[in-house]
């Protein structure tokens, strides 16, 4: 008897908990529907602005370390040209998250400090050949989902900003090869495909 004391109470306590429960997830998942509504943006808009904000931060880091570790010219001109480029672009986007009403991150996620981590123990010629690898790595990814969003996003304004965007990440990309070239040697090729 005991036993179907507890079971009963288990399942009456469930029952609450799943007709209690529902409404107040029902409204939760409303509110948060309403907030993206207000924002204006759909989840992967929103989702692309917020990797955006992370990638660019990170180029701008890892630009500056660039200019401070790198053993060639070539290299510390690279990353010099990525802080310029993306500390533009980075400010662009926070002033359209501003106006979707997205709060962006001022520090990296772990995935993108991890990187700027991994580089920052690097130095001279190690660090040229790691940091160009990434470069190219990076800018292709950059120029697929830029372009994706030019294309098929859903936001007229996140759309417009990704579109006028890829011409400067094609140009880095093609930067990033060729510096990429000059500092790996005769296995650039190779390691690039």
């Amino acid at each position: 008897m005991r036993k179907n004391a507890l079971v009963g109470a288990a399942v009456l306590a469930a029952a609450c908990l799943a007709f209690g429960a529902g409404p107040a997830l029902a409204q939760g998942g409303a509110m948060k529907a309403k907030a993206m509504a207000k924002a204006g943006l759909a989840s992967p808009d929103q989702k692309f602005v917020m990797e955006a904000a992370q990638g660019g931060m990170m180029e701008v880091q890892l630009g500056q370390l660039a200019t401070q570790k790198a053993s060639s010219g070539d290299v510390k001109q690279f990353g010099q040209r990525m802080v310029d480029d993306h500390s533009k672009a980075n400010q662009e986007l926070m002033t359209l998250a501003g106006q979707k009403n997205i709060t962006l991150s001022s520090s990296l996620d772990g995935k993108h400090q991890a990187m700027v981590d991994r580089l920052s123990k690097l130095d001279g010629a190690a660090f040229d050949r790691e940091y160009m690898a990434h470069m190219v790595s990076d800018h292709q990814q950059d120029v697929a989902e830029f372009q994706k969003e030019a294309k098929s996003g859903r936001d007229a304004d996140v759309k417009a900003w990704a579109g006028t965007t890829v011409p400067t990440l094609q140009e880095h990309l093609r930067m990033a090869k060729d510096v990429h070239s000059k500092v790996a040697g005769g296995h650039a090729e190779h390691k690039m495909k």
